[in-house]
């Protein structure tokens, strides 16, 4: 990955676990968060971008219930979605989605969140996927972030042994 000189890192991501049906690894997750902030950072970019003039970034973690209010006040689509980003360093996270997504594509949950933050951090590094092209772009990025972090902690393992990931299919907020 090609790396800016001028890029520099928010203060800080934090993790809090806001819902209370699904079980989650916050410790494990915030650890996970912090390098993927690092790496997604580092990401040279022609403009100044959301991530990195930010202070803080928050991964909230929420219920279906809750997603699905956000989805429908600020993209004006009902139900819940995976993952939404705020430009202003807010992330929410379906769990429960997360969970379903998980089963579906035969991952850990751990995994399917992990591929949310990452997703939601190349979003606020300037990355869109409303276009195939697009997609195509931030989906490779999204893949060579994650093979990286993951790849870390599952050495030894053959690749072919390694959980599969979803696409997320969230929205993006302004």
């Amino acid at each position: 990955m090609r790396r800016s000189a001028t890029s520099r890192n928010p203060s800080r991501i934090i993790v809090r676990n806001l819902q209370r049906a699904v079980r989650v690894d916050v410790a494990s997750l915030q650890r996970f968060s912090e390098r993927a902030l690092r790496e997604c950072a580092h990401i040279r970019r022609a403009q100044v971008t959301p991530l990195t003039r930010l202070r803080e970034i928050s991964v909230l973690l929420i219920s279906d219930r809750r997603m699905a209010a956000l989805h429908q006040q600020f993209l004006n689509t009902a139900g819940p979605t995976d993952v939404i980003t705020f430009e202003h360093g807010e992330i929410f996270i379906s769990v429960d989605t997360a969970r379903r997504h998980a089963r579906r594509f035969s991952t850990s949950l751990p995994r399917e969140v992990q591929l949310y933050v990452v997703h939601a951090l190349l979003h606020l590094h300037g990355f869109d996927d409303q276009k195939t092209s697009d997609a195509r772009k931030m989906a490779g990025r999204q893949k060579k972030i994650l093979d990286l972090l993951i790849t870390k902690g599952h050495k030894g393992r053959p690749r072919s042994a390694r959980p599969k990931l979803s696409e997320p299919r969230g929205g993006r907020a302004v």
